[in-house]
């Protein structure tokens, strides 16, 4: 029989023991950071095909262009920002919320001081196909690890909350604000920006679903709808 302590985190209960929760536990801090690190990668891949970003990243584009900061430091900073936006819509941060806000910057940067440019069709569409399949890896394993959204996740369930608003409304009028301010600083918008929106979804749940960890009671392995992690995967 294992024993086992509890702690409070983000506003839920979570089992550090011995035994079978102690090592779920563990592997979801696994998931975590190694999702958090292979977004950062995805991210700078797509920033390295050159063909179009996510949305958040054409912004973080067009204020690395204009700033002369690194486009990490910059998702660093606007993840920051975002965080604080949290408290007038009163969300409750977890450890992956925050962890977000610095392991994808950081994994990003470091990808790109170690893969160079490309030069010519031939090479970017593989980088492009990569990072976006990549992304829909790294989006599954952090939100099955179940430590909370990321900032701008937040943002959008809390918005969505606050307004009774749909989740895919609410996640447009964002993403529109987002790419559309990026583009007008000098961020890269094309066809990579417009793959990467119809190929998320689908491939996030598809992940999603194969890295489920247990539930500390029942050990389902779904992610419940009613759950920030579920409504941002809603489209």
């Amino acid at each position: 029989m294992s024993q086992s302590t509890t702690t409070t985190l983000g506003g839920r209960t979570l089992s550090i023991a011995s035994g079978r929760h102690g090592r779920h536990l563990t592997r979801r801090l696994v998931q975590l950071y190694v999702g958090l690190t292979l977004y950062g990668v995805s991210s700078a891949l797509l920033v390295r095909s050159g063909l179009g970003l996510e949305p958040w990243g054409v912004l973080h584009q067009g204020l690395a262009e204009k700033t002369g900061l690194t486009i990490g430091v910059v998702s660093i900073i606007v993840g920051a920002v975002v965080l604080l936006l949290w408290i007038p819509i009163r969300q409750r941060p977890g450890l992956g919320t925050v962890s977000n806000v610095f392991a994808i910057g950081l994994a990003m940067d470091g990808t790109l001081a170690l893969v160079p440019d490309v030069h010519g069709l031939a090479g970017r569409i593989p980088l492009l196909a990569a990072g976006i399949v990549l992304n829909g890896v790294a989006t599954g394993l952090y939100i099955a690890a179940r430590f909370g959204p990321g900032p701008r996740d937040g943002l959008m369930t809390g918005l969505h909350r606050l307004t009774g608003r749909s989740i895919r409304l609410v996640r447009t009028a964002i993403e529109v604000a987002v790419v559309a301010t990026g583009f007008l600083l000098g961020g890269s918008v094309g066809v990579g920006t417009v793959l990467y929106a119809l190929a998320i979804g689908p491939l996030a749940q598809f992940f999603l679903r194969w890295f489920a960890v247990p539930g500390p009671e029942s050990g389902s392995t779904a992610v419940a709808p009613a759950t920030p992690e579920g409504a941002i995967l809603r489209r």
